[in-house]
């Protein structure tokens, strides 16, 4: 009996210890970190759609991002830290802004407060969407936020020695690290279940993090009601 039940315990403690951390995901966390990022790197690429959020930090200055993404455009949102906050709206081509007025009253040339006519000219376009013409030095600065290509690759940029690091969980996904000059170059968290999509970015540098989240989920994407458009025709003042 006292045999019969320690052989029962040696088999089940040998089949923990030989328990496989792979087994039942995709299988990348096998491989080396290089092998890992580039197999992010294309799950990504092929991908039709993602929504990105978090931090952004550019010329010592940070951004907030929220923006869902297609190769035919994108929308969301992006706020500067204790500054501006507008929306983006690109639909192939054709790139909106939408801002409340304050954002509008402050885009004249230099420091100095917006006077009565300028914030009664941002009072009419609270609310509408901005149509901002390709010639204005604001539209490639502005469209590559709703850029998904551009984006992903500024962002998915690690610098320095690869080496795999902790495996841990992404919005409830097993995901295993690949950091880079040991974090401080970046830690890129790359999914073990399913297809392979980087899901979270702590980007070197302090940098800022962003997650990446609803890989190839479809949204709606598409331009305003006429009613609610402003199209000058000409260009506007570039976002700060």
């Amino acid at each position: 009996m006292v045999g019969a039940v320690c052989a029962v315990l040696l088999t089940v403690l040998t089949g923990c210890a030989s328990k496989d951390p792979d087994e039942g995901t995709n299988g990348v966390g096998r491989l080396s970190a290089d092998k890992i990022e580039d197999r992010a790197r294309k799950a990504a690429e092929a991908a039709g759609s993602v929504r990105l959020s978090g931090s952004v930090v550019s010329e010592g200055r940070t951004y907030r991002l929220d923006m869902r993404l297609s190769g035919d455009g994108g929308l969301g949102e992006v706020a500067a830290k204790g500054g501006s906050r507008f929306e983006l709206l690109r639909v192939d081509d054709d790139l909106y802004l939408k801002a409340n007025a304050e954002f509008w009253g402050r885009q004249g040339e230099g420091d100095e407060e917006p006077s009565e006519t300028d914030l009664a000219a941002a009072r009419k376009l609270e609310g509408k969407y901005v149509k901002v013409p390709p010639g204005d030095p604001a539209y490639e600065q502005l469209s590559g936020f709703t850029d998904k290509d551009v984006l992903l690759d500024g962002l998915l940029n690690l610098q320095g020695e690869r080496e795999t690091g902790d495996r841990g969980e992404v919005e409830g996904v097993r995901t295993i690290e690949v950091r880079a000059a040991g974090g401080a170059g970046g830690v890129l968290s790359v999914a073990l279940i399913g297809k392979p999509y980087p899901l979270r970015l702590e980007r070197g540098g302090d940098a800022g993090v962003v997650q990446l989240t609803e890989w190839d989920k479809e949204f709606a994407l598409r331009a305003p009601q006429k009613d609610q458009i402003v199209d000058y025709g000409k260009k506007i003042s570039a976002a700060e």
